[in-house]
């Protein structure tokens, strides 16, 4: 039985085009491709990279000027923070967020529009492994060819549950019995009808947004369109902890907002969704609302 895609390039001694990443003392990150005859140069020295080709993963290596470096291979969450950029990317926080509460399967057919920078589609893809399904829209070809090469990067070559399509998701999307969708844009509310037509009933819709106002439109339009349990709304924010003996505190940097995430369940066809009992503030609902069907 072959293993999955990419799983080689991540255990076993170091390898001739493997990613390096060296932690430096100060935890300071470098990422590389090892490339037998070269050198690795930063101001605290160099050293050849066919000192590490063959070396165990966690090898610990010395430049000309001996300062130590710690040489492991990148995990994901460093690789998609790392690699090069065309849009924003998800960042892990959310990515694995989004693995979860979207409930990512191994197997799964899953379409994302949105694709940026590859960020989400190399999580997606580990998740569903080589006999899952994920179909990508990105509207810009600059950026889909940014994705596609990181993607590419990062499994050592195109990965066969992958397809890769350039435009808009509501004027493309042909995919029917998906189990999972994600939407990363500007106007998920746009795209509404088409993907709860191919959502299978009991599927999930995950959305991601920057904005409170984006959320908020997102969450009504999906109560609106009535084919979908309640939304849930949500982010999620990492902080750090020093700890050094006696000196147990937060770190002073955290990794606050980036954004909203919404999730939503198909429902079958021709069931209305059971009415929710809420208790809105005064003024939610005023004349000065203005919802996504209002004027």
């Amino acid at each position: 039985m072959s293993e999955p895609t990419g799983a080689a390039r991540r255990r076993g001694p170091f390898k001739v085009g493997d990613q390096v990443q060296l932690t430096d003392p100060k935890g300071r990150h470098y990422t590389f491709t090892l490339e037998a005859g070269k050198n690795f140069h930063t101001h605290k020295g160099s050293f050849p990279h066919d000192e590490l080709i063959g070396a165990p993963e966690g090898s610990v290596v010395r430049t000309t000027g001996n300062v130590a470096y710690l040489a492991l291979r990148p995990l994901l969450p460093d690789y998609v923070l790392s690699m090069p950029r065309g849009a924003a990317v998800v960042y892990p926080k959310d990515a694995g967020q989004i693995l979860a509460f979207a409930d990512i399967f191994a197997g799964a057919r899953v379409v994302e529009a949105g694709v940026g920078s590859g960020s989400l589609s190399a999580f997606l893809l580990r998740a569903i492994g080589d006999h899952g399904m994920l179909h990508s829209y990105e509207r810009r070809q600059d950026f889909a060819e940014i994705a596609q090469q990181n993607v590419e990067r990062y499994f050592g070559g195109p990965h066969p549950a992958w397809q890769l399509t350039v435009g808009d998701l509501q004027d493309n999307l042909n995919d029917a019995d998906v189990d999972r969708v994600i939407l990363d844009m500007l106007a998920p509310w746009e795209c509404l009808e088409a993907v709860s037509k191919a959502l299978v009933p009991g599927g999930i819709l995950c959305c991601y947004v920057a904005t409170t106002t984006q959320l908020a439109r997102t969450v009504e339009s999906i109560r609106e369109i009535g084919c979908f349990a309640e939304p849930q709304p949500w982010e999620s924010m990492i902080r750090n902890w020093h700890v050094e003996g006696l000196a147990v505190r937060p770190d002073h940097r955290m990794i606050g907002h980036t954004g909203f995430l919404v999730t939503a369940r198909r429902l079958a066809d021709g069931v209305e969704p059971p009415m929710r009992r809420r208790r809105p503030a005064k003024g939610a609902y005023g004349d000065d609302y203005d919802g996504p069907n209002k004027g």
